[in-house]
């Protein structure tokens, strides 16, 4: 297998991988989503399965849901080891994969019944979005950049102290510290806001998952790398980048729909962990004009696909009732979010039910002669005000 020979640029050495390797890396990611995607559905059925035969175990009482847990760990495994193999921007934007195979498991595993018009709007769009999907994973492989470097722990010191991460890294700091001051103390809790918290740690985590990777696999193979300080400063950063990610990601789903959360968190996501690639290693330095284009390009196809599948999700709305008191009509009506479940007064009702009685006779009730001979005076002007209310 024909490879470049490595080259002194900025202090680093640089060598294209061999499309065996590029190769190994694609397929491993592709592998891991795939598993990732396959243990979800698993672990659902598990889920389900359970609440339908009213099993009165806990789930992680069954085979079922520790053998998706055991995909998900292998799936997982698999995408952590691409990154040795693969550039970031080859790596982080294959998780579109883990997309479409949820949308395409989620179609054949749940077996919903659906109305004409219905299955158009969901199924067709999502078809077209996995199809975009498809077309801009294609692009972006194959014009992503194969120059990529041994990830060495003196490679990955010299990226550390050089000027370019450094700048990016600051400009980071900067945006994350502004957009953490407007959510905590201006109370802007908006999708966008929370989700570019998200991302920009994501990117640090991308950086950091990728340095550990390499500096293993290295490690496996014969050059230990595990005794230089730089392989744990990494270990430490990814593992706190990625506890306060899956923070605010938490707070994101108690706020919003998790479709959106799914579109937008994987669309900026995957852009700055391009951009960290392309700052901290450097990833598109060898690459022409026209392959950098054709892959923006298939990025933006499938973030295009990617939006079209997650927003064409059915939704589950949850039912939250209040009954108001219509005193003109005296009907009391239940409304769930402003839709109105009880019909609308048109015609004479019987209390307490939902259905139109419009047939009904409104009943009067008879005046008690007591009554009236007690107050004389005062029954007309009741009588009005009974009519009034």
């Amino acid at each position: 297998m024909a490879t470049v020979e490595l080259s002194r640029v900025d202090g680093a050495d640089y060598g294209s991988l061999s499309y065996t390797e590029n190769l190994i890396g694609t397929l491993l990611a592709i592998f891991g989503n795939l598993l990732v995607s396959i243990s979800l559905c698993v672990q659902k059925y598990s889920h389900v399965h359970l609440a339908g035969n009213k099993d009165p175990r806990t789930y992680y009482r069954t085979k079922t849901w520790w053998f998706g847990l055991l995909l998900t760990a292998l799936g997982e495994m698999a995408i952590f080891v691409s990154y040795a193999f693969a550039p970031l921007a080859l790596v982080v934007p294959l998780g579109a994969v883990s997309v479409i195979a949820s949308s395409i498991l989620g179609f054949v595993f749940q077996r919903e019944k659906w109305k004409p018009k219905e299955f158009v709007r969901r199924y067709i769009v999502s078809f077209v979005g996995c199809a975009l999907t498809a077309a801009g994973t294609y692009l972006f492989v194959t014009f992503g950049p194969n120059s990529h470097e041994k990830l060495s722990a003196e490679n990955i010191v010299q990226h550390v102290i050089g000027w370019p991460f450094l700048l990016y890294l600051l400009l980071e700091i900067i945006a994350f510290c502004l957009l953490l001051y407007f959510y905590k103390q201006r109370s802007a809790s908006y999708l966008v806001v929370i989700v570019l918290l998200i991302a920009l740690l994501g990117s640090v985590t991308a950086i950091t998952v990728k340095a550990v990777s390499g500096m293993a696999v290295l490690s496996i193979q014969g050059n230990m790398q595990l005794t230089y300080p730089i392989f744990y400063v990494m270990f430490v950063c990814m593992v706190a980048t990625v506890v306060f990610q899956a923070s605010f990601l938490s707070q994101a789903t108690h706020l919003y729909d998790s479709s959106m959360i799914t579109s937008v968190n994987y669309i900026l996501s995957t852009a700055f962990a391009i951009v960290a690639g392309a700052v901290f290693y450097l990833e598109f330095n060898h690459e022409s004009v026209l392959h950098i284009c054709m892959f923006l390009l298939g990025c933006v196809i499938c973030f295009l696909g990617v939006f079209l599948v997650t927003q064409n999700k059915r939704k589950t709305k949850a039912f939250e009732p209040y009954v108001t008191m219509d005193m003109m009509q005296g009907v009391p009506t239940i409304h769930n979010k402003a839709h109105t479940v009880q019909p609308d007064y048109n015609g004479s009702f019987s209390y307490g039910t939902l259905v139109n009685s419009d047939t009904t006779i409104p009943v009067t009730l008879p005046a008690v002669p007591e009554q009236l001979a007690a107050f004389p005076s005062s029954a007309p002007s009741r009588s009005a005000a009974f009519k009034q209310d």
